[in-house]
Order: C-alpha cells, then structure tokens, then sequence
C-alpha cells in the first residue's frame, strides 16, 4: 500500500502510512463564543460553524495527490493509516479519536494538490460536549491529556499578530480572468447554452488582494466567524474562506447536504420592501430553474446510494449578510453495501463532486466547456473542504466564498455565477463582485 501510494504522488514522503497514537478526552464546557476563542493562530486547521466544529493544531501526518484518482488514492491513505492507528476515544462521537482535515482539487487536470492532513492536537465542540484529540507519531511520546492540554496551552499563548490597514495601500488588482473577459465568457456561455450544448455553466473568475503587511489568517477567519454565522468557516493549509453550502455530511448512516443555487446581491435591494427577496428569487423563473437543476443532479446521483431521501418540493431564502441564496436540504438514509458498511463522507464527496451548482448541467460536459471557456486553473475554488474521521463521518462543504493565500501579502479570491440561457453579462459580473465580499470584507479592503 505504501509503495503504491509513494508511486502515485512521485515522492515517498506525504504518501507513507504513518503508525499513530491517538487520544480523545472530553474537556469542560466551553465559553459562549466556542470555537472562536481556538481561532488564535495563522496555521491553524479550521472548519466552524455556529461555534461548533474542529480546530487542528501541528501536523503528524500528511497526503497529497493530483489527477483523475484523487479521490481514491487519499481515501485508500485514509483507510491505511486509520487501520494502523492506536486510537483511544471513549466518546465516540462524528469527529472524535483521529481525523484528517481536507482540501480537494476542483479538476483533475489542477495542478493544485489535493490533501489530507492530520493534526497532532483537535480541539472539538459539538452541541453535547467538548473534548482534545492529541495524536503522536512518535513512540516515546508521553501521550495523556495532562500532555494534550500542555501543549495546546502554549500553542493558544503564541498567538499570530493581527493585520494593520494599509491605509490605502492594500488593494484588489485583477487576476487571471479581467471583468471584460469575464463578461466575454459569459456571452459564449450563453451561445453554448442556446446551442444546446449544456443547460446551466457556472462560470468563475479570480481577483488578487495585495496587502501592505502579511495576512493575518487568524484574524481573516475571526471576522468571518463573526459576520457569518451561518457559514461554515474553513482553513486548510492556505485555503480559506466561509462556506454556505455543504456538499456533504455523514453521520453513521445519515447523509445530508445544502444545496445552493440562485443568487441576489443584498447590497441592490430595496429599503422597505419585506418581500423583495422572495419575489427576485422564489417567484423568479431564471432563478427557480437553476436551483432545480441544482437539486436533480444531486437526488439523482444520491438516490442509487440512499434507502430513502427527503429532498423538499420547495426551496427556501438563505440570508447572509452579503446575498440571498435559493436553498435547499437534503437528507438520506444511507444503504447498506455487500459487507454491511455505509459510504463514509469522502465516498460521496467524490461522487457528488463537482455538483450542478458549481459546475453546470450535464456535468460532464459543463466541466469540459469550462476547461474551455474559463481560461484558469480553479485550484482548491469550489472543491470539497472539510473533515473526515476513521468511522467514515464528516463534513466536507464546497470551498466557496474564499480564497488560496499565494504568499504572505497575497491572496487570490474567487467566485462564480450560474450562467443560464437568460443571464445578463454584466449582471453575473456585478454577482461574482457580491459573492467576493466576504472576503474583502475580511481581510479591510
């Protein structure tokens, strides 16, 4: 397994499979503000939501993969080095004992690599309880809690600094795709569509932050937390943002996902107008019709894995403070496999990747006119980020709402637009801007 593995990547390192240790004790209840008072460090691994999730610190363990298998050959790591580990949780809990946090590839022709990292210390919090996982992969370490919380204590006082404004000086500078390219894409996707090609393209575009002083990552996720309640906050080894839709979460036999598709930039509406919100997007034809798309490419590949599915007639209205979303949630009883196991989160995150809402409908042949049309390299921008443990639970949303830090001043942003047979160029432009807003808004420019 390892051999092959080292193969496959072109380097022995990421790919061995490590023999861990690994201890889950639960821990006092936490503060009101959860997992926010954990988001202290510019390294940390993150995935938040609601003050509930995981925090990873330090790193044991380490995957990475490129092309068409990548998928497969992290899930095999996964199952290696799961099967290897001496792993003691009493609590027993979606996200306890050891767990790997993820970043995905959009493509399989990115030259991004896809990873899976395990942290030496979680700290986690669900609506029950809170614990620390310590994870070590050297033999002669003591592991015990008294250890866990020493070290998690002296990582908690070396705090990252925060980013100072740079009074003017930081700013956003085009990326790979200008806003009259973009706009010219969107024109050809509409041909594409009217030609009968394809039913929905959901086209991206990038723009650059340069900053004055090197990021404050820690900072950047804290605003996010803050202002985003409802999203789920993601840090993966340069990989940041706050996610509204989640692609998948797996709970012993129980999947669920958000679907998203249908978007109106809050910043235009109306004062005073209650229902401005519903008529632009429930009563709106343009809109309903991309979010349908959206959901029958998701209960179609979820249904020959499912025992039984909930997936609601009507979608409602996501509030966020920077759009409204059409929304809809999912749920599925998982069906058992010849050997009595159920899909674990990273199964169906491969096979609900990339989703109509992020790619276009028919998949396949979106993908391929994207390759085309889009003129970049998306990298981590709308593929899976999240969790996953050694029971196959997680949580892995789409890597919205973000951006990939480049260097140390640098990050570059992405969003996306749904483009459809009646989509207006400059108005999927003025969207991407809306969808790109958090981020600005994080980092101060």
């Amino acid at each position: 397994m390892t051999s092959q593995l080292s193969a496959a990547l072109g380097t022995p390192v990421p790919g061995t499979v490590p023999l861990l240790r690994s201890l889950t004790v639960q821990r006092p209840a936490m503060s009101e503000h959860g997992l926010l008072d954990y988001i202290t460090r510019d390294d940390s691994l993150v995935w938040s939501r609601h003050g509930e999730g995981t925090i990873g610190f330090g790193q044991v363990a380490r995957f990475e993969s490129t092309g068409p298998e990548r998928f497969a050959l992290a899930h095999a790591w996964w199952d290696a080095v799961s099967d290897a580990a001496q792993v003691s949780d009493p609590l027993d809990l979606p996200g306890t004992g050891l767990i790997a946090f993820g970043a995905f590839a959009f493509s399989f022709s990115s030259t991004y690599s896809s990873r899976l990292i395990v942290p030496r210390i979680v700290v986690g919090r669900n609506e029950t309880c809170s614990w620390i996982t310590y994870t070590v992969s050297d033999p002669e370490t003591e592991l015990s809690a008294e250890a866990a919380e020493a070290e998690l204590a002296a990582l908690l006082e070396d705090y990252s600094p925060e980013h100072e404004l740079g009074e003017g000086l930081d700013r956003l500078v085009a990326g790979q795709i200008s806003e009259q390219e973009y706009k010219d894409s969107v024109r050809k996707g509409v041909a594409v569509i009217e030609s009968g090609a394809a039913t929905k393209l959901v086209l991206a575009r990038d723009a650059v932050a340069e900053l004055a002083s090197p990021i404050a990552v820690a900072q950047v996720l804290r605003q996010l937390v803050l202002r985003y309640d409802d999203c789920w906050t993601y840090s993966v080894d340069g990989l940041i943002g706050a996610t509204p839709e989640m692609l998948v979460r797996v709970r012993g036999d129980i999947a669920e996902a958000r679907v998203l598709a249908g978007t109106l930039d809050r910043a235009t509406a109306p004062s005073g107008d209650s229902r401005y919100a519903h008529r632009m997007l429930i009563e709106d034809e343009k809109q309903r019709h991309e979010h349908q798309l959206a959901i029958d490419s998701l209960t179609e590949q979820l249904g020959p894995l499912s025992s039984g599915m909930d997936a609601p007639d009507e979608p409602f209205v996501l509030q966020l403070p920077n759009v409204w979303h059409l929304a809809s949630d999912v749920k599925a009883s998982l069906a058992a496999r010849a050997d009595g196991s159920v899909p674990s989160v990273l199964d169906l995150a491969e096979v609900f990747h990339p989703t109509a809402a992020v790619c276009g409908t028919p998949t396949k042949e979106a993908g391929r006119i994207l390759r085309e049309l889009e003129g970049m390299d998306r990298g981590p921008y709308a593929g899976p980020v999240g969790w996953i443990d050694t029971r196959g639970n997680g949580e892995f949303g789409i890597a919205l709402r973000g951006g990939v830090i480049e260097s140390p001043t640098s990050v570059r942003l992405y969003a996306g637009c749904g483009v459809v047979a009646a989509s207006d160029p400059a108005a999927e432009l003025a969207e991407s801007w809306a969808k790109m807003r958090p981020m600005r808004e994080a980092l101060g420019i």
